[in-house]
């Protein structure tokens, strides 16, 4: 069992051979990288793939302001739009300055899947999903290139990942 704790989270990983807090802020530690670039949370290796995992925990009155589905006005609409499409982008980054990191280190000889645990409902969460498979690209490569960059993404609450995800349980410490 492998314990990894950040932002609030823990998770803990029965079948990994490795685990760590990838985006380390102590320069102390090994797995501080030293450059200006975004990295996702938490990195996890497997005998068969690499799991990125991004952590985002919102209230609910802050997560709100993404969901282009409870609106008043058009305007409103239109600010949840920018809003959503700003995080979707920002975990898209995350995730390809983390390739990259990974690239310069040798480390993305494995298949690599996206997981980013995000306190949203579920429709909210979903559509996340969908937005970030498209611009990845998840699972498709461009003709000319030897691999795709990542091989699956899912955003998902809490509770959908202890149901999705029984062998790596996460929970909220204080």
């Amino acid at each position: 069992m492998i314990p990894v704790e950040t932002d609030g989270f823990r998770f803990e990983f029965s079948d990994a051979i490795a685990a760590f807090v990838f985006d380390e802020k102590d320069r102390t530690k090994a797995t501080f990288h030293g450059v200006p670039m975004k990295g996702v949370d938490v990195v996890a290796e497997f005998d068969e793939a690499y799991v990125y995992i991004e952590i985002k925990d919102y209230d609910a009155e802050l997560a709100s302001t993404y969901d282009v589905n409870t609106y008043s006005t058009n305007e409103e609409l239109k600010e949840k739009r920018k809003a959503f499409k700003w995080l979707k982008n920002y975990l898209k980054y995350k995730y390809r300055d983390s390739y990259l990191y990974r690239h310069a280190e040798d480390k993305v000889e494995k298949p690599i899947h996206y997981i980013c645990l995000l306190t949203f409902d579920n429709a909210l969460n979903s559509k996340f999903t969908k937005g970030l498979q498209q611009e990845l690209p998840i699972g498709r490569k461009s003709r000319r290139w030897n691999k795709s960059l990542a091989q699956s993404c899912r955003v998902l609450n809490i509770e959908r990942w202890n149901l999705n995800f029984p062998k790596w349980p996460v929970s909220k410490v204080a």
